[in-house]
């Protein structure tokens, strides 16, 4: 499928599910399946209007479960693959993402974070899925999950997000929240020729040749990825499996199988991570927030910043891999850090890891942005230790 002229570039102003959906085609993505579910289905609508446009298929599911196991088909046969949800629907999809990271089979995922559990809040944003997207897929693997906090970055990252799929050979995630998804803003798009691609490390043997193995990972640890269709023979278990894809169910083949999946990821996380830092230089309270909630972040640390109190603040951009060694090498000179987020302490929790200093939440459920007043609060707490 080639890309048509109504691929977009220059300068909008777009709404942050809208700005998500012009960076999965400005990336390249010509296949999404998805059922619609506030507050991402602004993403979806786009998408159905879109996606002909440009040579591309929308398929709407009959649910979640569907959509994830489409966008795995679509991607094994060679498209670029996206699907987007939202609180239970996330929920809905972990089997096959389970599936995905087990096949190796690289596609998007965007969860625009609502109030939750169950039902919880639809239209109000929260930030608590967090955690299922490091670990809402039974066993052991490692994920790619952004968090942007505008609707720039809803472009920015989404493009992103695929460029990692394809190099690594994994489902990545965009965990926006319903603030960011739901805001408008200004929005650049390159020019086409601009936008970033990274391409999957393709089969260096003919199709039909012999030794062939579909999974003999190279020394990055991701083994080039043959589409359907090809030629090439190829077989895609969610068992555990040998080189060749067959299933191989010993415990040797799982320790081997289960620790590549792992490092692939692992190994290459200092190129992964990202992150923004402000006002860090002098700082003795370090803020990290992440998504909409650094917005208020940010102005809490100017007002600090006024008041005399050396405030900075650590905004993670990935939230998998988590910047750890970052944030360990900050706590060495801090004297606490300040976690604000909408839930009820889950990044909090993995800072806490990475440092012995004192870590103070801001936290709220859900329903409604953080407002910088109470982080401020907090900051002015912290600067007392």
């Amino acid at each position: 499928m080639k890309d048509g002229p109504a691929v977009l570039e220059g300068q909008h102003f777009l709404l942050g599910d809208h700005a998500c959906a012009e960076g999965a085609l400005a990336a390249g993505c010509r296949f999404f399946a998805g059922y619609p579910i506030t507050p991402s289905t602004e993403i979806a609508e786009r998408l159905a209007h879109r996606l002909p446009e440009v040579g591309g298929i929308f398929v709407q599911m009959e649910d979640e479960l569907a959509s994830m196991a489409a966008i795995v088909g679509a991607s094994v046969a060679g498209a670029r693959a996206m699907t987007a949800t939202s609180g239970p629907g996330f929920s809905l999809m972990m089997e096959n993402v389970g599936l995905a990271a087990m096949m190796e089979v690289p596609c998007v995922v965007v969860n625009v974070q609502r109030g939750a559990p169950s039902t919880g809040l639809p239209t109000l944003v929260a930030q608590a899925d967090v955690m299922q997207a490091r670990w809402g897929s039974h066993g052991d693997y490692e994920i790619v999950a952004y968090a942007p906090a505008s609707p720039q970055e809803c472009f920015d990252l989404t493009v992103r997000a695929f460029n990692t799929a394809d190099q690594y050979r994994i489902p990545v995630f965009v965990l926006a929240d319903e603030v960011v998804g739901h805001m408008t803003e200004r929005v650049v798009i390159p020019p086409p020729d601009a936008i970033p691609k990274v391409e999957r490390k393709r089969p260096r043997t003919a199709p039909g040749g012999d030794g062939f193995l579909p999974f003999q990972a190279d020394d990055d640890l991701v083994p080039p990825m043959a589409h359907a269709g090809e030629g090439y023979r190829v077989h895609f278990t969610g068992l555990t499996h040998d080189e060749r894809g067959y299933p191989a169910t010993n415990a040797e083949a799982h320790d081997r199988l289960v620790r590549r999946l792992v490092e692939k990821v692992r190994r290459h996380a200092w190129r992964i991570e990202e992150y923004e830092e402000s006002q860090l230089e002098d700082a003795r309270v370090v803020v990290i927030a992440y998504g909409s909630t650094a917005r208020s972040a940010r102005r809490a640390v100017a007002v600090a910043r006024e008041e005399g109190i050396r405030a900075g603040l650590l905004r993670p951009i990935t939230l998998w891999p988590f910047p750890g060694e970052r944030v360990r090498r900050l706590a060495e000179r801090v004297g606490a850090v300040v976690v604000p987020e909408l839930n009820m302490g889950q990044i909090a929790r993995e800072v806490e890891r990475f440092t012995h200093r004192p870590v103070l939440g801001v936290n709220h459920a859900g329903g409604a942005m953080l407002p910088p007043e109470p982080i401020l609060d907090t900051i002015r707490e912290a600067a007392t230790r």
